[in-house]
């Protein structure tokens, strides 16, 4: 029997170069190659400046943090996420404060959004932190004026969007990472482009990228390259109280030579991702994903629906069936409002977010990434169709 994991990094001879060229200098943790690599990404997406830190949870810690949030402030996001992004704004004492999302992007709804400022239940709304699901962008075109009405800071969480772009007014296409005040990404193995672990924060404010870079630190007013190289001080300073969030020169150099290869792992998601709607959309116990016109969509997720009133299993038996079959699948993303945590700290209640709880009763994310052969892509869709005939009503 075939098998078609999940997922499969990307790496090949390039990367093992850049990481046995750090291994070799003697020098591993933060230092040139990671200084290079915020240097090419902050390019790669056209913002005036990247910070590389961790981890997607530490860069979403740290952009809030450098906003001033704190205790009893209100941040809205949705619940159809990973807990990372409201874990985030409980480190720092906030509420976050969620809005269900459209039926067919999965996305932050905009107009759920807006009723809910005008409402006046919200007491210190300071942060509108959307994700970019799956790889689609938001519909920032109306997200940005509300969040400017009502004198909310715009933190996007990208850690499924490094690639995507949406038309954004007069700036015409505008790539994922230069539209909230601060863009948090994310590099784990997973995603579109990897350095194992890692995350990247990105902005055009230096006042905000410069606090983040000592807070990433302990709040140290210079880092280890620059107390340990030829022209280096031994002497430093704690300005502030920060984090442990750095990111080593080893994840960098991954990422280095993951990201000249982007463009080539975006034309094949995108491939992959067409081959599937046109092999799923005839199929009416399925529901193909959707990309809006206005978006280039990362892909970094292909999300499929299954309507279960034409199948004689539900979700779960699907998903094993698949499983069995020897195709990796997951499930993105299981709402945060119905995780016990969030509901004994916050009082959110099953039922609080129908769309969100529709979509994760219904969804199921099947493999796509760079390393899937025509043979992997093949054996998906005939597995996935095969199960679907074979527990039609």
């Amino acid at each position: 029997m075939h098998q078609v994991p999940f997922h499969r990094p990307c790496l090949g001879i390039d990367e093992e170069r850049e990481v046995l060229e750090v291994l070799r200098s003697g020098w591993i943790t933060t230092g040139p190659k990671a200084k290079r690599f915020e240097q090419e990404f902050a390019a790669y997406v056209g913002a005036r400046r990247a910070v590389a830190v961790a981890h997607c949870t530490g860069a979403l810690h740290l952009a809030l943090w450098a906003l001033g949030v704190g205790a009893g402030d209100e941040v809205i996001t949705t619940p159809f996420t990973f807990t990372a992004t409201a874990e985030a704004i409980a480190y720092l004492g906030a509420r976050p404060v969620f809005v269900d999302i459209e039926p067919e992007s999965l996305n932050l709804d905009p107009a759920k959004v807006e009723q809910l400022l005008q409402s006046g239940r919200l007491k210190r709304p300071r942060v509108l932190l959307p994700v970019h699901f799956a790889g689609q962008a938001c519909d920032m075109n109306r997200l940005l004026p509300t969040a400017e009405c009502y004198k909310l800071k715009v933190v996007e969480d990208a850690a499924h969007a490094a690639g995507s772009a949406i038309r954004l007014g007069h700036r015409g296409m505008v790539k994922v990472g230069t539209i909230g005040n601060l863009t948090c990404f994310s590099f784990y193995a997973t995603k579109n482009i990897t350095t194992a672990e890692g995350g990247m924060v990105t902005t055009d404010d230096d006042v905000l990228a410069d606090r983040i870079v000592v807070a990433s630190l302990h709040g140290m007013n210079r880092d280890a390259w620059k107390r340990y190289d030829a022209t280096g001080s031994w002497y430093y300073e704690i300005d502030d109280l920060g984090f442990k969030y750095n990111l080593s020169d080893v994840h960098a150099a991954i990422g280095l030579a993951q990201l000249k290869r982007v463009d080539e792992f975006q034309r094949r998601r995108a491939q992959i991702a067409c081959t599937y709607n046109e092999a799923f959309g005839a199929q009416a116990a399925l529901q193909t994903p959707t990309a809006r016109a206005d978006v280039a969509h990362a892909w970094h997720l292909y999300v499929l629906r299954l309507r279960g009133e034409r199948l004689r299993i539900g979700r779960d038996a699907f998903v094993e069936l698949l499983r069995r079959r020897g195709v990796g699948v997951s499930v993105h993303c299981i709402p945060l409002h119905l995780m016990r945590v969030y509901q004994v700290k916050y009082g959110y209640r099953p039922g609080d977010f129908p769309l969100a709880e529709d979509a994760y009763s219904r969804c199921l994310s099947l493999p796509i990434y760079p390393a899937m052969s025509e043979r992997d892509v093949d054996y998906v869709i005939d597995t996935v169709l095969a199960t679907v005939r074979d527990n039609l009503r």
